[in-house]
């Protein structure tokens, strides 16, 4: 039979942070380097430079994929739904006028008659 010897280091809490690594960073993906990255500002001046080099339609890399992918972003639905309300109003403000003129035109008809 074998004799081993084990020797077990202790470490207080200060030192213990100080030797181990206590973070995850073996689980989480690796994070892109920070030169790879652009401002709000630099994505803007880009764009601009290049705006009319954009396509205006497709389904990635064009303005309308932009538009589609803000839109949803911002909830975008809401202000048509201020122009659905809107053009109700008007559809019905259309229907008042209509009326209004008939009876112009009853009243119109009826003074022709009784001259």
């Amino acid at each position: 039979m074998a004799n081993y010897s084990l020797n077990k280091t202790v470490y207080d809490s200060t030192q213990y942070k100080k030797v181990v690594d206590t973070s995850f960073s073996q689980l989480a993906p690796p994070l892109p380097p920070k030169e790879d990255t652009i401002t709000v500002g630099e994505f803007f001046t880009y764009y601009n430079t290049i705006f009319y080099d954009i396509p205006t339609n497709g389904s990635i890399n064009s303005h309308e994929y932009l538009v589609k992918t803000s839109g949803e972003y911002i909830n975008a639905s809401a202000p048509n739904e201020e122009v659905q309300l809107l053009l109700d109003e008007i559809t019905s403000l259309r229907q008042q006028l209509l009326e209004v003129q008939q009876q112009v035109i009853n009243l119109q008809t009826s003074s022709s008659l009784n001259i």
